[in-house]
């Protein structure tokens, strides 16, 4: 009898110190960090996305909760740029407003759907391309620019079995993955930009030259390209941006291809054709890529290749592409559609940037 009562006391006593450090907690929730983690490391796939992402809104306070998760419409959806406007033209928290666990977390989670398979491509690209908008604050941009003004947000909520969007990005990079019952189904809108041009360094680190797979896989095809297909291939628009800039809510992709048929080049172009479209592919995790892929693969002999300005690019030479304001490329696929184009600086003017860009003509804003 005596052993009988001692435990019931226990069990009361553990009760009542759980209860305590609940309403603690509840008290709490709003002011302190949940600094709970998952060990996601056996995961794969969507699985381990989802895995991260949970782990990261769990060192979130539940107003950052509310503010990082929202609905997932398709105005909600089109709400990214390539303008450093911070949150005003963006949905979720600003990088700068998270503690170092919850960046830590963050940073985990877009690691994990960005792949780091790829050398200079995924992550690594990211991360670069933060550090470059850490450069123009630092050279005379102002504080508009800088990797803390880089943003995350969920629209709907992550799970291996609904649809939901991740969003991260910020000015230069958009991001824009919509995941539907543990899969990956759109990897588009994708921003991605630099100044400055060349290499750089910031914070005592020099970074290699951010997109320069992207520039260097379009000027080889081109410089691929006969004089004849070069013919074929121009176009005599003149664009300032990509036309299907970042940002806007009402630009349409053409119905009539432009260019020249990819058929219809010789084996060598076809596959330089096939190579420029890897780098924008390899900014995501390669096994949850590899559908895509494939589609665009099995398109790509009905996919058009354009050009504009480059009137100092000739056949044969590839470094003479992209070298000036104006300059540009499209590729146009019953799918894929990418645009490469140059511009002059916006804070170092002397110089040429670049903006690209990567939509899907039928998996755009999936579902929305």
């Amino acid at each position: 009898m005596k052993r009988k009562f001692l435990f019931s006391v226990t069990i009361v006593l553990s009760l009542l110190v759980i209860s305590c450090k609940k309403n603690a907690k509840d008290e709490s929730s709003d002011t302190d960090t949940d600094t709970t983690t998952s060990d996601c490391s056996s995961l794969t796939g969507s699985a381990k996305v989802v895995c991260l992402a949970n782990t990261f809104l769990a060192t979130l306070t539940t107003s950052q909760q509310s503010s990082i998760i929202l609905d997932y419409t398709l105005t909600n959806a089109k709400r990214w740029s390539n303008l450093p406007c911070g949150l005003s033209c963006r949905n979720g928290l600003l990088m700068s407003s998270l503690t170092t666990a919850q960046q830590t977390a963050a940073l985990a989670l877009i690691q994990a759907v960005a792949g780091t398979a790829y050398s200079g491509d995924g992550y690594e690209e990211y991360q670069t391309i933060r550090a470059a908008d850490d450069y123009l604050n630092a050279n005379g941009g102002g504080s508009s620019y800088g990797s803390g003004n880089y943003v995350i947000a969920f629209l709907g909520t992550p799970s291996t079995t609904g649809k939901w969007m991740l969003q991260y990005g910020g000015h230069h990079y958009a991001s824009n993955v919509t995941f539907d019952a543990d899969t990956i189904v759109s990897i588009t809108p994708l921003h991605e930009g630099v100044e400055p041009h060349g290499s750089f360094t910031v914070n005592s680190t020099t970074y290699s030259t951010p997109l320069a797979d992207e520039l260097s896989v379009s000027q080889n095809m081109l410089g691929s390209f006969t004089s004849s297909e070069l013919s074929s291939a121009k176009i005599s628009s003149t664009f300032s941006d990509c036309l299907m800039v970042p940002g806007s809510t009402s630009n349409t992709m053409p119905t009539t291809k432009q260019g020249i048929k990819v058929s219809s080049l010789s084996t060598t172009a076809q596959a330089k054709v096939w190579a420029a479209i890897q780098p924008w592919i390899n900014d995501l995790d390669s096994a949850q890529a590899a559908a895509i892929r494939a589609t665009y693969y099995n398109e790509l002999a009905s996919t058009y290749v354009c050009y504009a300005s480059n009137s100092s690019a000739t056949t044969g030479n590839a470094s003479s592409f992209f070298t000036t304001n104006t300059d540009y490329v499209r590729i146009d696929g019953p799918s894929v559609w990418i645009e490469f184009i140059c511009q002059t600086g916006v804070v170092f003017t002397s110089q040429i940037h670049y903006h690209t860009v990567m939509r899907d003509h039928s998996r755009d804003y999936i579902g929305l």
